[in-house]
Formats: C-alpha cells, structure tokens, sequence
C-alpha cells in the first residue's frame, strides 16, 4: 500500500512538541508527518525511505530522528515480525500525553487518533514479570531490567511507596492486585532508569494507584496498556 495515499491533509505538532528545545527542527516536522500518516490506521507504517526521501536526507538520519522522538516518549514503536522473527513491518504510534494539557490523565480520542484494541505485549509481561519474581518472590535469576540501577535506591523507592510485599502476604492478594503491583513496581524501575528519577517524589502511592484504575477502564481502547499507563504517571510527574 502506497503510503502517500493515507497522508491526511493536516499535520498536527502539539505545544509539547514545539516548544522541546530537545528536538531538532526536523524532528518536530517528521513528528508532523508521523500524525498525517495515523489516521487511517491509528499507526504510521511508512519507512524511513519514505521520509528520507520526503526531507533528502538519509535512511540513517530519519532514524536517527524517529528513534529521539521515541526516547523522548512522543512515539512508541512497534515491530511486527515473521515467524521467522524477520521484521515485516513497523508501526509508529502517536503517544495520547503530548496532546493533554488541562487534563489529569492522557485520554483516549477515537475521533482523530483512534487506539485500537490490541493483545498486551508479551515481550513487557515478561520483563515485568521478571521484576516481580526477582524483588518480591526472590527469584534467584536477576533481570537485565534492573542491570543500570542502583538496587539500594529501587528498595528504597518501593519501601517508599509500600511495595516491598512479602511472598506471603502477596499469596494472599487476588490475581488483579498482583497484576496492578507488578505493573506499578515495573512502573517506577523505569522511571528510575530515565531523567525522571528526581520526578518519582510527586508521586504517592494512593496517586499511583489511581492512575492505574483509571487506566485499567480504559484497557479495551488502549493499544498497549503498560506504555499508558507509564506515559499518564509521566503526565501527572510533569503536570505544572
């Protein structure tokens, strides 16, 4: 399918976007191009040929630029791969929290950026699994999750946040308040990983805990629930 055909007439860079002097220029504009190519599909799809020759830059430059975007946390990148695990496609997804402004948490527009129901990723129920088993069942197998990180400081945030369950008192805990602390345990590793270490203090636990529910009656209309749920903890840290 040609891409060029699903281009909608309007591109739209939100004020966050604009006003990051972390971006490059040409990093706003293919941010732009990103949002003309997801309304059909509620993803992007086309390559960065497509864009390399759309800006005359190289295929390693929009790269470049498309990978800074998702480290900043604009976009989420998706592979789609063969049973081969060849890649067949890539998908590019407009991030809901640059477009919330009054808004306590990042809500889902059907309208202009439809998110389409869509399996959870088993690759992060994994690695969110691993952590859990590692901090609280002490597993003996140690996560690469938590390689970069003090173990100090991520004992002492949990304990912050009173989440350092035991084994028995977590047998106790039905199968969905098990899943909601290992995805706010999973929530908070990354966090610490990123440049919003400092952030984590804005939170509370009551605070995490909210965001979670209120992202979990969402769940049907979200492509990929631990990246909502991590980008509206994001917006509630950088709220003014």
């Amino acid at each position: 399918m040609n891409e060029e055909k699903q281009i909608s007439y309007y591109a739209i860079i939100p004020a966050t976007v604009r006003y990051d002097s972390r971006l490059k220029p040409a990093e706003k504009l293919i941010y732009g191009e990103i949002t003309s190519l997801t309304n059909k599909m509620g993803y992007c799809f086309a390559k960065n040929k497509y864009f390399a020759d759309l800006y005359n830059v190289t295929n390693h430059t929009v790269s470049q630029w498309i990978s800074h975007l998702e480290k900043l946390g604009y976009v989420i990148i998706e592979l789609i791969r063969t049973d081969k695990k060849e890649i067949q496609e890539r998908r590019i997804y407009i991030r809901d929290s640059p477009y919330v402004q009054k808004n306590t948490y990042p809500y889902v527009y059907k309208s202009t950026y439809p998110m389409y129901k869509n399996v959870q990723d088993n690759n992060i129920n994994n690695k969110i699994d691993r952590v859990f088993n590692y901090i609280i069942r002490k597993s003996e197998i140690f996560p690469k999750e938590l390689e970069e990180l003090d173990l100090d400081e991520v004992y002492n945030t949990l304990n912050r946040f009173e989440l350092l369950y035991t084994e028995e008192m977590i047998s106790s805990f039905r199968e969905n308040s098990i899943t909601k602390v290992k995805f706010i345990i999973y929530a908070l590793v990354d966090l610490l990983k990123s440049e919003r270490r400092l952030s984590i203090s804005r939170l509370s636990r009551n605070k995490l805990i909210g965001i979670y529910d209120k992202c979990k009656d969402k769940e049907n209309d979200i492509v990929k629930f631990y990246d909502y749920f991590l980008a509206c903890i994001i917006n509630e840290i950088e709220k003014p």
